[in-house]
């Protein structure tokens, strides 16, 4: 578990599948704009409890890991996530970020305290060299965000994903590690 002033960052293995089923469910028509479609399956616990074990799977292998934010005043509440997935090692060192958050806390800096943590814990104790975001240019807080926890701008992705049935621009955005060190040989 990572910590922040207010918040208590988690692992998949510690979040129960009918917490993230509720966030999904009140979160649903905020994240709209932003996610690919979903099916309806996407909602529920049974989908949510099999999506945390695979999460819990690509941990152990090293691939992905999931990171669930709680307020440390309601510590059984799920307010969002960061993900970092796609890692890959050997020369590339590299993963994507993603994050979201609760509708009904946005602009309060819970999700500048969870990046940054769990951006240090990816360069600190995983050893990642590089970790990349991609924005659609129409998510400004977002894309305030990335820069404020210290990404900057690659360039554009041009129709780099499928959201809503519609292929978006994303703006690339990348955090290097400047203390990264070689893994011993």
């Amino acid at each position: 578990m990572l910590e922040t002033d207010r918040l208590l960052i988690k692992g998949p293995e510690e979040v129960p599948a009918e917490e993230l089923a509720a966030y999904r469910v009140k979160n649903r028509a905020f994240l709209r704009p932003f996610v690919p479609k979903r099916e309806e399956s996407y909602y529920t616990e049974e989908f949510c409890r099999e999506a945390l074990q695979k999460e819990i799977a690509a941990a152990q292998a090293g691939t992905a890991y999931g990171f669930y934010l709680y307020l440390k005043e309601q510590p059984d509440r799920l307010i969002g996530s960061v993900s970092l997935t796609g890692v890959i090692r050997g020369v590339f060192q590299s993963c994507y970020a993603g994050c979201q958050l609760d509708g009904e806390l946005i602009n309060q800096g819970y999700m500048t305290e969870a990046v940054t943590a769990v951006v240090s814990h990816a360069f600190e104790v995983l050893n990642l060299h590089r970790i990349e975001a991609n924005i659609m240019p129409r998510n400004a807080r977002s894309l305030r965000l990335a820069e404020k926890c210290g990404f900057v701008k690659e360039g554009i992705s041009k129709d780099y994903l499928r959201i809503n049935g519609r292929w978006e621009d994303h703006v690339h955005m990348v955090r290097l590690n400047p203390d990264w060190k070689a893994p011993a040989e």
